[in-house]
């Protein structure tokens, strides 16, 4: 089994698919990275030699990956909100960021539904 960047590749993946398992990589960068390291996308990551597999960590980490990702996406959050934009409003209240509609749907950032004043009977 591979480790790259500190992910445990699943060994039965091609290498092309196995590369998405990691935070921060594509299929799009996933790809970059095989052609640049000249190693074919087909190929099984149980078969891939010790030297092909440090090829693929040393083109994986000119790219920011995994935690090191993870911190400039926070940070980045952290300064919307620092700088009181609108975006970062939006961050704050847990709202959808993007121009979505909230009138109806945006479940995902709004949590489940509150029901407000349910009346009894008497």
């Amino acid at each position: 089994m591979a480790r790259i960047a500190g992910v445990d590749l699943p060994a039965n993946k091609r290498i092309d698919i196995a590369l998405t398992y990691i935070h921060g990589i594509g299929k799009t960068l996933a790809k970059a990275v095989l052609d640049e390291t000249k190693v074919d996308p087909a190929i099984k990551v149980k078969d891939l030699t010790d030297e092909e597999i440090s090829r693929i960590q040393k083109a994986v980490e000119k790219y920011p990956v995994e935690g090191e990702l993870r911190a400039q996406v926070s940070q980045n959050i952290k300064r919307l909100i620092a700088i009181g934009c609108y975006r970062g409003l939006r961050h704050r209240r847990g709202l959808p960021v993007r121009g979505q509609r909230t009138r109806t749907n945006a479940r995902t950032r709004k949590g489940p539904r509150r029901t407000v004043g349910v009346r009894r009977k008497k």
